[in-house]
């Protein structure tokens, strides 16, 4: 009985021995200790970086996460890997950022530093994102232009007057059109060709009058029929929600991988044999894949990883080049409003909302504080304070300590905020407007009022719709744009204070500012 005991033993030994010999044969770790393959002459092997969402092209959250020059390092040590390496980005890029609102000669900026930086770094590859289309057509077929990258999506056509063609390129007097996909081709050992096709839909979540969204899941399902017989794989950069990106996964069970955006939180989700990968925001992280292309079984493998981008990478030069020539044209545009970008003035221990969604949908902690600082502006001598969600321009969190360029990056396109008197009876009209335009740049975000049990209270009572309260509205929202029923001239209105250059008031971010100082 011992001797079996002990023969057992061996033999599970002797397994266990086997299955870690035949596990290194196959895979090695990198430099920084994550998985890639080991080499086989037989095989091809190549990396995608993915990014999605990048509005910032320097460190966010006081320098410790993100900045694009750090990622093109991380790009670069990819290379001494493998020349086989792709730089991808799964949509919005162009909108919204604070750089992207100053004028510089004249002109906004609208995304123009994202695309510079972007061809320093080499992109391979975009999908259009749904803030690509906050920009006019002008400034999106401008920054096109000056792109050195492909962009690619199936269900997106420019619309004029009615008839829809495909976006272009316009170099040297010459126009392109852009492509449903994309066709990447990587040498075999034997000198073959390995060919890696990109397919990719945009969520129809930004209407405007010259883009024509096609439906998502029909569009992209004839781009992957016309590209499959025409390359060795097949891959996915969508910028879609994630339900969206599970039910294009149910339609193409045989794309390994779909790299999307849109949510700015990362996930890795599994839906039968397909991966979505997605990072977080303004490159806090970095998703690296790394694939090997058998071409005698036509099977691909692939591992990911989520790499953070943090203070502990250093920042490539060339890259940081570009990017320090931009944030010095920002740090002096701030300056014209205080004389310390960068001082910290908050130390948010549960992450601010200001993402798009939340920040036009709900009440957010965010929202709250905006408002707060619009009543503090007038020494909190105002009945309750009312800002529309649409203000807010960062779509992302702000988490850690938060600095002033933080809040401009909230707010920036500024603006003061203006001390109101109206009759009850409009302000009940408004707030309801405001609530029912859920969704929308119109919802508002509140202070000191609230609906309760279908009733509107200011300060915990019920608003009399023949008192004049004193409310403390951003000026947007007194030019009868996002809320019609409001402006300066709309009965009910009795009076509008507007501030004077030195007063608080005068700039919404600065009011946010003081506030956060006096809560810190």
């Amino acid at each position: 009985m011992k001797q079996f005991k002990y023969l057992f033993s061996f033999l599970l030994l002797a397994f266990f021995l086997a299955c870690g010999t035949v596990k290194n044969t196959t895979s090695t770790n990198s430099v920084d200790g994550a998985f890639k393959f080991k080499k086989e002459a037989s095989k091809t092997y190549f990396s995608i970086l993915q990014l999605n969402d990048v509005y910032e092209i320097a460190p966010i959250q006081g320098g410790k996460f993100g900045g694009m020059a750090r990622v093109e390092t991380v790009h670069q040590n990819l290379l001494k890997e493998d020349k086989n390496v792709m730089l991808v980005l799964a949509g919005d890029f162009l909108n919204p950022s604070l750089l992207g609102t100053m004028k510089v000669n004249g002109e906004r900026v609208k995304g123009k530093q994202m695309v510079e930086v972007m061809n320093a770094m080499n992109f391979d590859l975009v999908a259009f994102g749904n803030h690509e289309f906050d920009l006019s057509y002008s400034q999106l077929q401008k920054r096109i232009n000056e792109s050195n990258f492909a962009w690619i999506s199936a269900n997106i056509l420019h619309n004029a007057n009615g008839t829809q063609s495909y976006f272009f390129k316009e170099k040297n007097g010459t126009k392109h059109s852009l492509e449903d996909s994309y066709i990447k081709e990587f040498k075999n050992p034997d000198g073959s060709i390995l060919k890696v096709g990109f397919i990719s839909v945009c969520i129809p979540s930004n209407p405007v009058s010259y883009v024509h969204y096609g439906d998502m899941y029909k569009e992209i399902q004839r781009s992957y029929n016309e590209i499959k017989d025409k390359v060795d794989v097949v891959l996915g950069l969508t910028h879609l929600s994630l339900a969206q990106d599970k039910k294009v996964a149910e339609l193409l069970p045989n794309v390994p991988l779909i790299m999307g955006g849109h949510e700015h939180t990362n996930s890795y989700d599994k839906v039968g044999d397909v991966i979505i990968a997605k990072a977080d925001a303004n490159a806090k992280t970095a998703y690296i894949h790394r694939f090997e292309y058998d071409p005698a079984t036509k099977k691909v493998k692939f591992k990911s990883q989520l790499k953070e981008i943090n203070d502990k990478i250093s920042e490539e030069s060339k890259v940081n080049e570009v990017v320090n020539k931009w944030q010095q044209v920002l740090q002096a545009k701030i300056q014209d409003v205080v004389s310390n970008p960068y001082e910290i003035i908050y130390h948010a221990k549960e992450p601010l909302d200001a993402r798009e969604t939340p920040i036009r949908s709900t009440q957010t902690n965010m929202g709250t504080i905006i408002a707060k600082g619009m009543s503090l502006a007038y020494n909190d001598a105002v009945d309750c304070a009312l800002v529309n969600g649409g203000s807010v321009r960062i779509d992302d969190e702000l988490s850690g300590d938060v600095n002033v360029v933080d809040i401009f990056r909230v707010l920036p396109y500024g603006g003061a905020v203006l001390k109101v008197d109206i009759k009850g009876r409009l302000l009940k009209e408004v707030l309801e407007y405001g609530l029912n335009a859920a969704g929308t740049g119109a919802y508002l975000q509140r202070y000191n009022a609230a609906k309760v049990n279908g009733e509107w209270l200011v300060n915990g009572q019920s608003i009399d719709n023949n008192k004049v309260y004193k409310v403390a509205f951003s000026d947007y929202l007194l030019k009868g744009l996002d809320i019609p029923i409001l402006s300066d001239k709309a009965e009910g209105v009795i009076s509008v204070y507007r501030p004077t250059s030195e007063e608080l008031a005068y700039d919404i971010r600065k009011a946010v500012i003081e506030y956060l100082k006096s809560i810190k």
